[in-house]
């Protein structure tokens, strides 16, 4: 059985270690692994209050970060991270987290936003899950989910 709980700031180390596990592939066949890089990464947008564990039968099988992005017009939440460990993936636990996402924004009224690194599995994952390639930098695709209209959340 899937859930979501809390993470607090002495979990750090625990998301890290599930942020490398399963960015490492992608990262490398890129020559961009790091982990110094992932730790910064991750540290510069840690806040707990917008993240969630994803466990199964207990276990932390992953992380969600959803949360208000302030600047957008119109108002969006950015999905910041979405991370499943390697040997949990393709077992529909990224597209259950991503539904309870896209449920939290509908309530909102707001669409999604969301970077995936380049030559990611995930590109394809957000794609075929509704979210609209909208542009792109050197790194990363950007993507954005429509909120459904005439659609009460």
């Amino acid at each position: 059985m899937l859930s979501l709980a809390p993470v607090a700031w002495g979990d750090f180390e625990a998301l890290l270690a599930i942020r490398v596990e399963a960015l490492r592939e992608s990262l490398e066949r890129l020559g961009r692994f790091d982990p110094e890089r992932a730790r910064e990464r991750l540290a510069a947008g840690f806040k707990p209050e917008h993240m969630h564990h994803i466990t199964q039968g207990g276990a932390r099988v992953g992380f969600i970060t959803l949360r208000p992005d302030a600047g957008a017009v119109p108002p969006t939440m950015q999905l910041d991270h979405l991370y499943v460990r390697p040997a949990h993936q393709n077992q529909g636990i990224g597209a259950w987290a991503l539904n309870w996402a896209k449920t939290q924004a509908a309530k909102q009224g707001c669409d999604i936003t969301l970077s995936a690194l380049k030559h990611s599995a995930a590109n394809c994952f957000y794609l075929s899950h509704g979210f609209v390639q909208v542009d792109e930098s050197e790194f990363d695709l950007n993507y954005r989910w429509f909120q459904p209209q005439g659609v009460p959340a």
